[in-house]
């Protein structure tokens, strides 16, 4: 804790403001009626036996509250991050307490303070969540306590706990529960769909018990004698498949949705998708670019896999330049030999600013499976459900029709190219990759 001293930490309430006022208008009237001039008196004398016996019982303590800030090593970005303040009362008196925490100044949260009760010789504990919304590093500073004496009318402050600074990593809190999902087989109860599949792969998994709707050519006939129920050959789907996010670092990914950036949206994502493939046995790796590939992790399955990703994933900026589409060519096609799956994020605001990447996206198409993600703009279809009603209301939301409708038109050009597209809200973002890649998965398409 820092110390404070007397002057610093002492504080009157409010209580001794209004009756400083109230004795002030009493000798004013005492003008004319004299009376009340002795209550005016009596009123300040009352008033300063208050001060003085709420100051002895509040600094007879040298030390009376003491405060500890718990919180994780990391926070998960985009993320509730759940913190923690412990207060111990060392008072004989039950400590009335407005706690204001120095808060990292990327919450902008100017008027931020709790209040908090604490029984005699008790800890009372104050809980709240932050919600961090951009990568990076966080710095919090003190925890200021302002204890009221048992009378009201002063408090004392404290200074607690100790700066801190934590790193607010990509959605680990995302990942960790589309991992346990896929742990389970069941991502489907996180938003994906359960697709049906073509046929099987011949990488054989378990013998199971026979389930109603099992394909019976899968009939384990040795397993069915042995145990006199039916058994079957259950298989896995085809693994070490490497599978490749791909992330556009410009300025189209500079654009914020809730407070979030369309490159945090899709590091994310990318995050939680790697991790889902690591899990279902595929190689996973990253590339990102702007005017040049700046990172490129190979595609591997090792132990340290998801570290070395979230660790790249967490340096990721938004550069504001226009990004190089025939420099991300050249870098896949002289450093991924083996046929992938390229999972890329990026926007196209307009059909010609797509157009003008289309060559390109065809190249890579031609030796690797690719996937385009782009994004919705959900202010846009705001303005299109909205009512319009004066002609510049009508104007406006004819111009984001417009612009919904280009959305659909580049969709069905990268599908003219053979490019597989998703469109989708960045709320929707890891959930509809999700889809695509076990979609992808169950066709044995990769």
């Amino acid at each position: 804790m820092d110390d404070l001293n007397f002057f610093r930490s002492f504080y009157p309430t409010k209580v001794v403001y209004y009756a400083g006022y109230t004795a002030a208008v009493l000798f004013v009237l005492s003008f004319f009626i004299p009376l009340f001039f002795s209550i005016a008196v009596a009123l300040l004398v009352l008033l300063g036996v208050a001060v003085l016996l709420d100051t002895f019982l509040l600094y007879q303590k040298k030390v009376g509250i003491t405060a500890e800030r718990f919180l994780a090593e990391r926070l998960s970005n985009g993320d509730e991050n759940n913190v923690a303040i412990e207060c111990k009362n060392h008072y004989s008196f039950n400590a009335h307490c407005v706690i204001i925490e120095e808060l990292p100044v990327q919450f902008q949260a100017r008027s931020w303070q709790r209040s908090l009760t604490i029984a005699r010789n008790a800890t009372g504990v104050l809980q709240y969540v932050l919600k961090p919304v951009t990568r990076g590093i966080y710095d919090f500073g003190y925890i200021n306590i302002y204890v009221n004496g048992p009378l009201g009318v002063v408090q004392r402050r404290y200074r607690c706990g100790a700066p801190e600074t934590v790193p607010v990593y990509p959605s680990f809190i995302q990942m960790r529960r589309y991992q346990l999902a896929a742990i389970g087989n069941k991502l489907q109860d996180t938003g994906t769909k359960q697709l049906r599949k073509l046929g099987h792969s011949s990488e054989f998994e378990q013998i199971k018990d026979y389930v109603r709707g099992d394909d019976y050519r899968t009939v384990n006939w040795k397993a069915t004698a042995r145990k006199g129920d039916l058994m079957i050959n259950a298989f896995t789907d085809e693994r070490s498949q490497p599978i490749y996010c791909v992330i556009n670092k410009g300025r189209a990914m500079k654009l914020p949705f809730d407070g979030m950036t369309l490159l945090d949206y899709a590091v994310n994502a990318s995050l939680a998708l790697l991790n889902v493939a690591l899990r279902k046995g595929d190689k996973a790796g990253l590339i990102t670019f702007s005017q040049r590939v700046d990172t490129f992790l190979p595609a591997d399955k090792k132990g340290t896999q998801r570290n070395m990703l979230l660790e790249a994933l967490y340096h990721q900026e938004t550069h504001f330049s226009e990004p190089d589409y025939e420099a991300l060519f050249a870098a896949i096609r002289n450093k991924i030999t083996q046929r992938s799956l390229l999972v890329l994020f990026t926007n196209f605001e307009s059909i010609e600013s797509l157009e003008r990447q289309v060559p390109f996206l065809k190249k890579v198409a031609h030796y690797h499976l690719l996937v385009v993600v782009f994004f919705e703009n959900t202010e846009l279809k705001t303005l299109v459900e909205g009512e319009a009603k004066t002609i510049e209301d009508i104007y406006i939301k004819t111009i984001a029709e417009k612009y919904r409708h280009e959305k659909r038109l580049m969709i069905k050009a990268l599908h003219q190219q053979g490019i597989i597209a998703v469109l989708t809200t960045p709320q929707q973002l890891t959930v509809n990759t999700l889809n695509k890649y076990l979609e992808l998965k169950k066709r044995q398409s990769i």
